[in-house]
This record gives C-alpha cells, sequence and structure tokens, in this order.
C-alpha cells in the first residue's frame, strides 16, 4: 500500500504543521509558511514523475554554452572561494548536462553526479562529501524537509552545501512570475528560508551573490 499524501496544510520545508493560503493562479494552488517563509504548491497537484522528466528534457543546459557557464558563476565562484584544493564534492540533481560539475572539476576538483532521472546512481548516495552543490534543483524537491535531511547525512563535517535558486521576494508579481509558470517548480524559498533550514540543523548560512545560497555543516557536532 503507497503512503498517504502529504497533508497539504503541513509545510514540506520545515515541517511546521501548519500553513495559509497564499495565492490560486490558474487553477494552481499555493500556500505560505509562516514559519520558514516558504511558498509551495499544493501537494496534490504536484506533476508525476513521468510530467517532470518530460519537461527536464525539454532544458538546454549545454557544458560548453558561454552564457550558461555565467550564469553558474553566480554559484561557483562563491563556493571555490571556500574549498580547499582537491576537494570532492556531488553534483545533486545534476540532470542531463552537468555543467556546473564541469565547471568544478576543470577548477581541480573531484565531483561524483547524482540525478534521479539521468544519473540514478546509488553508490553516489552511500559516500560522504567536502561539498554538495544544488544548482536549480531545489525548487523541484516534493518532500524538501527529508531531502535537506538526506544532503546532511551526504555532508562531512565542515562541509559546504551550495544552492542556486530564484528567490521568491516579491509577492505582487507572483502570478506572473516565470518561475512559477515552471510546471515542476513546486517550492519557492527566500534568503529567510534557507536561514531557518541552517538553523534547524545547526549549520551557517550565507547570501553571498543573488538568490545563492551557501550552507555550511559544523565541522565539530555540537555536544
Amino acid at each position: 500500500m503507497s503512503p498517504p499524501p502529504p497533508d497539504p496544510a503541513a509545510c514540506p520545508v520545515c515541517r511546521a504543521p501548519y500553513s495559509d493560503r497564499f495565492a490560486s493562479v490558474q487553477g494552481r494552488d499555493y500556500r505560505r509558511c509562516a514559519t520558514c517563509e516558504a511558498t509551495f504548491l499544493d501537494p496534490r497537484q504536484f506533476p508525476t514523475a513521468e510530467e517532470e522528466r518530460r519537461h527536464y528534457l525539454s532544458h538546454r543546459n549545454d557544458p560548453d554554452d558561454p552564457g550558461y557557464r555565467r550564469f553558474l558563476s553566480r554559484l561557483a565562484g562563491p563556493l571555490l572561494e571556500r574549498l580547499e584544493p582537491g576537494n570532492h564534492g556531488l553534483d545533486y540533481g545534476c540532470g542531463p548536462g552537468p555543467a556546473l560539475a564541469a565547471v568544478l572539476r576543470e577548477a581541480g576538483h573531484r565531483v561524483t553526479l547524482y540525478d534521479p532521472y539521468f544519473r540514478d546512481d546509488p553508490a553516489a548516495l552511500a559516500d560522504v562529501y567536502d561539498f554538495v552543490t544544488c544548482s536549480e534543483t531545489v525548487e523541484h524537491f516534493h518532500r524538501p524537509a527529508e531531502e535537506f535531511d538526506r544532503l546532511d547525512s551526504l555532508l562531512r563535517p565542515g562541509g559546504h552545501l551550495a544552492i542556486m535558486t530564484s528567490f521568491q521576494d516579491d509577492d505582487a508579481r507572483f502570478a506572473g512570475w516565470h518561475y512559477r509558470r515552471d510546471p515542476t517548480h513546486v517550492v519557492f524559498y527566500r534568503a529567510a528560508t534557507f536561514r531557518h533550514i541552517a538553523d534547524r540543523r545547526g549549520w551557517t548560512c550565507e547570501i553571498p551573490a543573488r538568490d545563492v545560497a551557501l550552507l555550511r555543516k559544523p565541522a565539530v557536532a555540537a555536544a
């Protein structure tokens, strides 16, 4: 028997038991968590796995595209400033064209790839890493609290979690926002959301660039 669907009133990001109705746009219903400030689609309206995969195949993320590399530099630049030489990382949700991994490898780091649709390698999730990247990934998480728990388990003490996603910080433009219109985007974050995620797990959180969050696991576990 399959598990029951998540309660649409509970926050999938921080597990707060209640959320508020936020907006209904073209038949899609969104809620807002007062605790972590995440906005999320009613889970009963999430796309199916096949719908997601078809949409991802329409993306054109060419590792050799200079424009795409400049876009990724907003995440890669601050992360590279914080890494030790020759670190080992995981590109979590790398998609069919792992351009970010290529950039990080060129800087001298080892990067393992994982994606549930395109690189579903269980061995990648059995290791631990100096850093994990999630570029344009967290907005797709159907169960983000569980995903962030998993990412915590994949990081060594002192490891970095580097995230890039468009922050949802303009309620007045939400209905027409291009990021909301992507049918596979089901969770939207603010800087405050990432700070809450970090606080809950004892991590630190920096916002070094627009739409970028760098979270760090403590080097020594709290007593």
